[in-house]
């Protein structure tokens, strides 16, 4: 009988959860690390491998005989480590884990069993009990036959060969942990890189279903390694990924319920990812709900006209939307989960701006948004102003302002968060919320609507009672943000449901304000209005490393944008351009399924990147958006756009 070289584990209920990984890693020749068990403990591989001969009367740990010496026992490297690990955590592996262990003992001959045997039986509390670790042998095992005669602390590692089989009765199947054959024995040519060819496709799908139904997880070895080949052997059904790379198949399948989008209902763990390294004005971001993070069902897109797209015909109205933190990888997912097809991606003008600053390689958002809002190069941290906070730049809003036309601020975040900011106040720090919010005191836009209520009620700004200030500055404050329709003259929204990450049953709630703040703007100016609707939590997304959150506020932002195309069409007179301030994450999309809505992805930073992004432009005038310039560019080619 040929025998394999494995590790077992112990398979748990799996579950696409945030926490635990969907698989078990075999640490497979662990010995051969820098350091045996530990490497592998550290990486929370529920397999390791140890390779043992009987020499002088000692378990020894090595490939090969010449390589063994007395300084490398089974006992020092595993089980006195283990013990240690298990008693030292109460009865468990890991602290406040409970992920198990399976240490696969591999014989390289069988006069070593009894040996393994007395190590063992030594700790029954660590290898005998319920919830302890399983001793699995492979190597020179005993015939099947004789599974039975051992000891309770004792497993084994069965095999499946070229036929696709399982040979054993369900007596033997008792005391077997885990099945295991080699990768090559089903597919020799892959090297885990593509898609495999359909024979070894099907035949790897044939063990795998064998293994299965005989009610065993599986493990092949002499398997590839590496993004495609662990993604594949997961989404196959393989139990066990065998690795000689702990520390990258652990990175690649940790947090990895944050890793993937799935398009409809599947068990996710509870819990909540955020991250605690935003902006004053998004501190207090209580974090993505990680089992509300779902869709069922796709969302809908607006198709246009294109009657008016590119014309020459006069600009009465610009909607300009900015997705925070909106990379193109950002939207290719979420086209991926809505099966290729986002409102976004059919229009047709496209550009490509880059968003460095003046003092820094990577932009931010009060950088890039200011440089959007304004057209003047800008540093970071600081909101419409020079470097030293001396010059306050002139935004959009006071331009069309001028212009006589209606202006709005909307953000699906605070409203004293950098990006709506730079389209009102002025600052050369982004953390002076109360400064900024100073500005409403005096300030000319028609309609400022976000969350952050606690920014107006109760505050003081200049000794004066911000809420009376503002409404001596003749703004109406009101808390409903899907109402702004329903108050005529200046209005500032605080609606504290902006601030919440989106859910199926939220994810048209920006579509609804930008419709409501369109339908404000204009009725109540006859010479046209300026929007800025901003999409923020693209960006929390990417800050916090949860990527179906992404998923889920880069589709609710492109409802929005459906909203502002179909006014767009309706109106003929209308330009709209969406653009991001920056990339967040470094977003890398790493495999998927287009029929199932299925992304798997990996933000490779928690932080901003100087990765380019796109430019959309619908509209009169939207050819002019086409080609690559600095962000700057925008709000200057839209001024010029409107002079006309």
């Amino acid at each position: 009988m040929k025998r394999f070289l494995l590790v077992a584990v112990l398979l748990f209920p799996l579950a696409l959860s945030a926490q635990q990984r969907p698989v078990l890693l075999h640490s497979h020749n662990d010995y051969n690390r820098t350091a045996p068990f530990w490497e592998a403990y550290s990486q929370h591989c529920g397999s390791i491998e140890a390779d043992v001969f009987l020499e002088g009367g000692e378990i020894l740990v090595a490939h090969n005989r010449e390589d063994l010496t007395a300084s490398r026992s089974l006992k020092e490297m595993y089980i006195q480590p283990i013990v240690r690990c298990f008693r030292e955590n109460g009865g468990r592996m890991w602290e406040e884990s409970d992920e198990k262990l399976m240490l696969l003992v591999d014989l390289k001959s069988i006069d070593a069993l009894p040996g393994v045997i007395d190590l063992v039986q030594a700790y029954p509390d660590v290898f005998d009990s319920e919830n302890g670790v399983k001793v699995v042998i492979s190597g020179d095992r005993p015939e099947p036959e004789h599974y039975a005669d051992y000891p309770s602390c004792i497993w084994f590692d069965g095999e499946i060969g070229p036929d696709r089989q399982v040979h054993y009765t369900g007596a033997q199947l008792e005391k077997i942990a885990m099945i295991s054959g080699c990768f090559k024995d089903f597919a020799r040519k892959w090297n885990g890189k593509g898609r495999m060819i359909d024979p070894e496709l099907d035949a790897v799908k044939e063990a795998i279903a064998a293994v299965h139904a005989a009610g065993k997880p599986i493990r092949f070895w002499e398997t590839p390694e590496g993004t495609t080949s662990y993604f594949t052997l997961w989404k196959l059904g393989v139990d066990v990924i065998n690795t000689d790379k702990p520390a990258a198949a652990n990175l690649f399948f940790d947090d990895w319920g944050n890793k993937n989008f799935i398009l409809g209902r599947h068990k996710v763990e509870a819990g909540v990812t955020g991250t605690k390294k935003l902006d004053a004005a998004t501190r207090d971001f209580s974090g993505f709900q990680n089992e509300k993070l779902q869709l069922t069902r796709r969302i809908p897109t607006y198709t246009p006209t294109y009657r008016n797209d590119g014309s020459n015909k006069k600009i009465k109205n610009v909607i300009f939307l900015i997705g925070d933190g909106m990379g193109l990888n950002q939207i290719t997912a979420g086209a991926y989960a809505n099966h290729r097809d986002l409102s976004l991606l059919k229009m047709k003008s496209i550009g490509i701006q880059f968003y460095n600053p003046q003092d820094d390689f990577i932009g931010d958002s009060a950088s890039g948004g200011s440089a959007l809002a304004t057209g003047d190069l800008s540093w970071t941290r600081h909101i419409a102003s020079n470097h030293d906070g001396s010059v306050e730049y002139s935004p959009l809003t006071d331009y069309f302002k001028a212009l006589g036309k209606a202006t709005g601020v909307v953000s699906l975040g605070d409203i004293a968060d950098a990006t709506p900011a730079v389209f009102y106040g002025h600052t050369s720090e982004r953390d002076s919320t109360e400064r900024i919010t100073r500005y409403w005191l005096t300030s000319d836009v028609d309609l400022i609507c976000g969350s952050g209520a606690d920014n107006m009620e109760g505050r003081r700004a200049d000794g004066i009672d911000l809420l009376a200030g503002v409404k001596a500055n003749g703004y109406t404050y009101t808390k409903d943000a899907l109402a702004v329709n329903k108050t005529s003259g200046k209005v500032i929204c605080l609606d504290n449901r902006m601030g919440a990450y989106a859910t199926e049953e939220t994810l048209d709630f920006l579509a609804n304000i930008t419709k409501a703040s369109i339908d404000k703007l204009s009725r109540e100016s006859k010479k046209g209005f300026f929007l800025m609707v901003e999409g923020a939590k693209i960006d929390y997304a990417g800050h916090s490393d949860c990527f179906p959150a992404s998923v889920i506020e880069q589709l609710g932002f492109d409802l929005a944008v459906a909203e502002a195309l179909k006014f767009a069409d309706s109106n003929g007179e209308t330009l709209v351009v969406v653009t991001a301030d920056h990339e967040t994450g470094g977003l890398t999309i790493l495999d998927g399924d287009l029929e199932s809505g299925h992304i798997l992805a990996v933000y490779n930073s928690d932080d901003h990147t100087p990765t380019v992004v796109p430019v959309f432009a619908y509209g009169p005038g939207s050819h002019a958006f086409m080609g690559t310039y600095m962000n700057v560019e925008i709000p200057r080619t839209i001024k010029k756009l409107v002079r006309k």
